[in-house]
């Protein structure tokens, strides 16, 4: 069950990096030459990306991105009231980000700085596997002090991506801010080569301050040592009131008050892409939470987006795909 009850209002906030993707597919000798093992998330500068795209096969497809957008953009496709917190360049790539948010009914409060956007090169492998290569640009400079209680207003769910621990003053300004305004936090635990760099660090935040914990299967096995599906949720439910373990194709773990709900993967498609395939798992889940479902229906919500997903390149789903989803709510 969900007895969750919010005083203070029904939205959910992320908060994390204002990021374009640039999406190209390539096949995996493409990678090795990168020399990234498949799937991570790697920071790099702006050269290493343009250098990167002056080798492609293809046309690249540059569309508004960044783990925690993603999720809040899916909530507001849903009907839920959304905000997102980051900071953009002055410069074209932002001016798209932020008309992105508009044109999907997320308030946008965006920071501004004379630094480039910030973007993330992912390389799709013929495998639907996806690797990440970002330049953080204007993202990385949003200081603790932005984070004030403005942000917070009429807040349920503050969501907050791993990839704010490259960043430790943010992040534990983002937990404390979410924190005094009432809200429950969400982590996604964003990458396994982010949870190998910050281990004890996050170890710490996520048992002081989290509440609901997402991970997949190679973040769980980086963040509680388990291969094993089954210990590697009960180790993440040792950290946080409710723990999710996502395991791809195989569908997903949600354990809440003792008791673990396996939840079973939805449609019955190969991927094409698995570009944002966890952050709008996360918006299905938390929409669901906010607005009072059972956890297991919060889970099928989180699993139909994140199924939907997986059949476009890129993090925006279909119209098409939203209007299946919407039947089940």
């Amino acid at each position: 069950m969900n007895n969750i009850k919010f005083n203070n209002g029904k939205t959910i906030v992320g908060i994390g990096s204002a990021l374009v993707d640039i999406l190209i597919n390539e096949n995996d000798s493409y990678l090795e030459k990168m020399k990234s093992e498949k799937g991570g998330m790697y920071l790099v500068d702006n050269q290493f990306i343009e250098d990167a795209l002056s080798r492609v096969s293809g046309k690249p497809c540059v569309v508004p991105g960044g783990s925690a957008c993603n999720t809040v953009i899916g909530v507001a496709n849903l009907g839920g009231a959304a905000r997102f917190v980051g900071k953009r360049g002055q410069d074209e790539l932002g001016n798209l980000f932020q008309e992105d948010l508009e044109k999907n009914n997320v308030e946008p409060m965006l920071f501004s700085s004379p630094t480039p956007t910030g973007k993330v090169l992912s390389v799709i492998t013929p495998d639907a596997q996806r690797t990440m290569f970002t330049y953080l640009g204007a993202s990385e400079e949003t200081s603790p002090e932005e984070i004030t209680g403005i942000c917070f207003t009429e807040t349920a769910i503050v969501h907050i991506e791993g990839y704010l621990l490259f960043n430790r003053d943010l992040m534990l300004s983002a937990l404390k801010g979410a924190k005094n305004a009432g809200a429950l936090v969400s982590l996604d635990l964003a990458s396994f080569t982010v949870v190998e760099g910050a281990r004890d660090f996050l170890e710490k935040i996520v048992s002081d301050y989290v509440d609901i914990l997402v991970a997949n299967e190679d973040e769980a096995r980086a963040f509680t040592g388990h291969t094993d599906e089954e210990k590697a949720i009960d180790a993440l439910s040792g950290h946080a009131e409710i723990a999710v373990l996502k395991v791809g194709k195989r569908g997903s773990y949600i354990t809440a008050a003792g008791s673990t709900i396996r939840i079973k993967p939805q449609g019955a498609g190969s991927a094409i892409d698995t570009t944002g395939a966890g952050d709008l798992w996360a918006a299905g889940f938390l929409f669901g939470i906010v607005n009072g479902f059972p956890l297991e229906k919060c889970g099928e919500l989180g699993s139909a987006c994140g199924y939907e997903v997986c059949q476009v390149v890129g993090a925006n789903i279909s119209e098409d795909g939203w209007q299946r989803i919407r039947k089940m709510l």
